[in-house]
């Protein structure tokens, strides 16, 4: 019976809102032992000093992106999943846009049998089922045939521009139970825009792409949401607006919840300057004002959970003018060192309140129960060394891309091992 005794370890609980040192001692895979000196433990138990270390439930991503299939010479499922543990996931979602995409059963079908062939059991691998054919904002798919095939929600990962369609979308979707995930962007109102649109794009000398082109969508949304009374994820929210528009629909009881990305807490605008192609995202990074009012509301709950998005891509397609870079940068391994370091060094949260917004809430959003550190729990855990420093390279990195703008240099913290709740 595999047995081990973390000793001296910060305890990270956002279940059970507490955070101290104690020595954590797991059985079989299931939590026996959280207390501050645990001395009765089986003999041939692997005894870790984890003095300085983190302990908190794994971390979940509500959404992110696989190059296989269609796309394996940007990620493959086998380096996806590595690139997962390494960055401290125990539960990744993934959006349905691959090729084929995921808008009938058989392509579920497909990735539980590379799954098995594999052996690949970590992290826990969920799966967006589309919204529409080919996630392409068209048609609508057989919702409860896919949701019948065990998806974790609905979400095409793109905008869906037709209000009809949507109305349609949240009607049907509403008995079904699961998870319906939007993106409010205006392709019209984007226009030809790569950053976004101020004081700012114009020094860059980069067409901008306004801040309504979120805004104007989501307020849409959110009065089909208030109609239908269908529940719904907000998916990327960039601007100041926006969060004031999800405080103010939360206030009046629209079932909603929300998450921004990582990159977008820790980025504006300015970071541009370098014209790094791995700043091209979608939506762009917002203006300083923007980061500030994001940052605001993960902090307070308007926003609940901070999403990866990681989207990888080849060198070949990064490595050409900003404008023409296709939209996406990589993240699982990189956004909790650079999250901790950026929001929890500096003093600005609390590490509860960071652990909480990768683990506790995006489970929830998922209409999943979080991991809890407690006697009789299953072993869902990240340890993480939040004063390990590391170069970013291709070497290091488990993804099989390397579209980062965090390529080359040392960054601190790093996940020392992962329990994946089985």
């Amino acid at each position: 019976m595999p047995s081990e005794l973390l000793q001296c370890v910060r305890v990270l609980d956002p279940v059970s809102n507490t955070d101290r040192l104690a020595d954590v001692l797991i059985v079989d895979g299931v939590i026996k032992t959280v207390e501050e000196n645990i001395r009765d433990y089986p003999s041939h138990t692997e005894v870790q000093d984890c003095t300085g270390l983190i302990l908190g439930p794994g971390l979940v991503d509500l959404y992110s992106h696989s190059g296989e299939p269609g796309f394996e010479d940007r990620e493959t499922l086998d380096s996806l999943m590595q690139a997962a543990i390494a960055g401290g996931f125990t539960r990744l979602a993934l959006l349905p846009d691959t090729h084929p995409a995921i808008d009938q059963p058989a392509g579920l079908d497909w990735f539980r049998s590379q799954l098995r062939q594999r052996q690949l059991s970590a992290p826990k691998l969920y799966h967006w089922g589309a919204l529409t054919i080919g996630a392409q904002g068209q048609q609508m798919i057989e919702l409860a045939e896919l949701a019948e095939a065990g998806i974790v929600g609905f979400a095409d990962g793109h905008p869906i521009s037709n209000g009809q369609l949507l109305r349609r979308i949240l009607e049907y979707g509403q008995p079904l139970g699961k998870p319906i995930a939007l993106w409010c962007c205006d392709r019209d109102l984007t226009g030809n825009g790569v950053v976004r649109e101020g004081s700012e794009s114009i020094r860059l000398g980069l067409p901008g792409s306004p801040a309504i082109a979120e805004t104007a969508p989501l307020a849409a949304v959110l009065e089909c949401v208030a109609y239908s009374g269908t529940p719904v994820h907000i998916m990327r929210v960039s601007t100041a607006r926006s969060v004031e528009l999800i405080e103010f629909a939360k206030a009046r009881g629209i079932p909603i919840t929300a998450s921004t990305t990582w990159m977008h807490l820790l980025l504006d605008i300015t970071a541009v300057q370098s014209y790094d192609p791995s700043l091209r995202l979608d939506p762009p990074l917002g203006n300083p004002t923007d980061q500030m009012a994001l940052i605001r509301g993960v902090r307070e709950g308007i926003l609940d959970a901070i999403a990866i998005d990681h989207s990888p891509f080849t060198y070949e397609e990064k490595t050409v003018a900003f404008a023409e870079a296709p939209r996406g940068a990589i993240g699982l391994e990189l956004a909790l060192p650079l999250l901790w370091q950026a929001l929890v060094t500096s003093g600005e949260w609390f590490a509860l309140s960071l652990w909480r917004c990768l683990s506790t809430n995006p489970a929830l959003c998922l209409q999943q129960p979080p991991g809890a550190i407690a006697p009789g729990q299953l072993a869902e855990l990240t340890l993480f060394d939040p004063q390990y420093l590391w170069k970013v390279t291709p070497q290091t990195l488990k993804s099989r891309s390397t579209n980062t703008p965090w390529l080359g240099q040392e960054i601190i913290g790093r996940v020392v091992k992962i329990w994946n709740g089985s």
